[in-house]
């Protein structure tokens, strides 16, 4: 009986993994996207026209038949993905991910298995093609968001996050009674098939999302293993995230996704630090908003890279282009202001990572450290005045620039008549010019002793 328990024991746990992935061939497979740390998230769909945020079909509840306006105009005449990929290039960003199809159900790809999509709008055109072939031809790595929710299939039960939400059991199986999410699974996986074979190499996979629970939906509903499986085939070398409720499987995701939120520190899963990307926007909303005005400023946007980096992780910074296929100026502005600054201090992004415990951060400031060069950036969010001391770094330190412009930062003794302050032993003091280098958020380049 023991030997019997025990051998099932161990199939069980054999069933939660959907391939048979090493920890190594897993960091080799990431090795890229943790070096890129920066990249373009896209939300774009026929809600554009509404221009009043993405969820407006479920936040306004606005039927089927009255949403339908939107996909009788979509008609992005002034769409340019060249440009936009330019554009995120230009912003330091080294790879991208699109909403293929949002919730709302609208696809952006020419599907075999609905009407609902952008080749049958005004426009007429696969979307997603030409993003693809724009974004590679910068040198961009690709990927695709696709909403596992779906408030247009007519199959796909009515749920807590759907615009047709109830609140009572009784007025959920009503509205069901007539609804196969069977159907709807197999319309799921046909449309994520084609997305990872009719595109070429998909470098990320971005699903989107579970929530169990009451009146919700998670892995059963939208048979994420088989789903997960079908995937790790099509595309091995893919990138994929941990929406689609498989924790507990191993290779059912690979990152995790904090979003809208700063972590506090590192993220872990089982004791152990995991591969994360915080996904943020511009301002409150994800698809565009004309009349939405939390915008960040630019020293906003660089501190949430730079600490996410900091922490071990990546930013995925959204725009949401309009109806006629532009980004929103706002988001233009934005972009071309932290490209300004990653122009000259993106060695400080790209390798980096969380700098090793033993050394102390100092005030005001965030430090992010490249293993492979042994260099550590201090990025000053509040610059000093002349004396910078960095406590217990006596003898780490081999010599020390600003990194915009390679000048030298001479390690001296504080400076000043009036200057009270003493080292101690293990510190040592950065002599500072007096006036701010003319960047957003300088940084001090320290090159460590080997």
């Amino acid at each position: 009986m023991l030997i019997v328990v025990g051998l099932c024991a161990q199939f069980a746990i054999a069933q939660k993994r959907i391939w048979n992935e090493t920890e190594t061939e897993k960091e080799k497979r990431l090795e890229w996207w943790l070096n890129d740390r920066f990249g373009m998230f896209i939300h774009w769909g026929t809600y554009a026209l509404a221009g009043r945020h993405e969820w407006v079909k479920k936040r306004e509840r606005i039927p089927d038949d009255a949403y339908r306006k939107y996909f009788d105009n979509f008609n992005p005449d002034l769409y340019d993905p060249v440009e936009w990929a330019k554009m995120a290039k230009a912003a330091g960003m080294k790879y991208a991910v699109i909403t293929s199809k949002h919730h709302e159900g609208f696809t952006l790809f020419d599907s075999k298995f609905t009407d609902y999509k952008a080749t049958n709008t005004p426009y007429g055109k696969d979307l997603l093609k030409m993003w693809v072939d724009a974004f590679r031809a910068e040198g961009l790595k690709i990927g695709f968001y696709y909403s596992l929710i779906d408030w247009h299939h007519p199959e796909y039960t009515i749920d807590r996050v759907h615009p047709q939400s109830a609140n009572t059991q009784e007025e959920y199986d009503a509205l069901n009674k007539d609804r196969d999410m069977s159907i709807y699974r197999e319309y799921l996986e046909n449309q994520v098939r084609e997305i990872l074979t009719n595109y070429g190499k998909v470098d990320i996979l971005w699903l989107d999302y579970s929530f169990p629970g009451k009146f919700g939906k998670g892995r059963d509903d939208w048979g994420s293993v088989e789903l997960m499986k079908m995937v790790r085939e099509l595309q091995p070398e893919i990138i994929v995230n941990d929406r689609a409720d498989l924790k507990d499987y191993q290779g059912g995701w690979d990152f995790t996704t904090p979003e809208q939120f700063k972590v506090p520190e590192w993220p872990t899963y089982e004791g152990k630090k995991i591969p994360w990307e915080t996904c943020q926007t511009f301002s409150g909303s994800w698809g565009y908003y004309r009349d939405e005005h939390t915008w960040k400023d630019t020293k906003q946007l660089l501190v949430l890279l730079i600490e996410s980096v900091s922490k071990g992780g990546n930013l995925l910074l959204n725009v949401g282009p309009t109806g006629r296929g532009k980004i929103d100026y706002r988001a233009e502005y934005a972009l071309s202001s932290m490209g300004a600054w990653m122009k000259y201090n993106s060695p400080s992004i790209y390798g980096c990572s969380q700098a090793p415990e033993s050394f102390e951060v100092p005030d005001h400031s965030l430090l992010t450290y490249n293993p492979k060069t042994n260099r550590l950036y201090i990025h000053l969010l509040d610059y000093p005045l002349q004396n910078f001391t960095l406590k217990g770094y006596k003898g780490k330190v081999k010599y020390a620039q600003f990194l915009h412009d390679a000048s030298e930062i001479r390690i001296t003794a504080p400076h000043g008549h009036w200057v009270k302050q003493e080292l101690s032993e293990n510190d040592i003091n950065l002599r500072l010019p007096v006036s701010k280098p003319p960047v957003e958020i300088p940084v001090i380049e320290l090159v460590l002793e080997d």
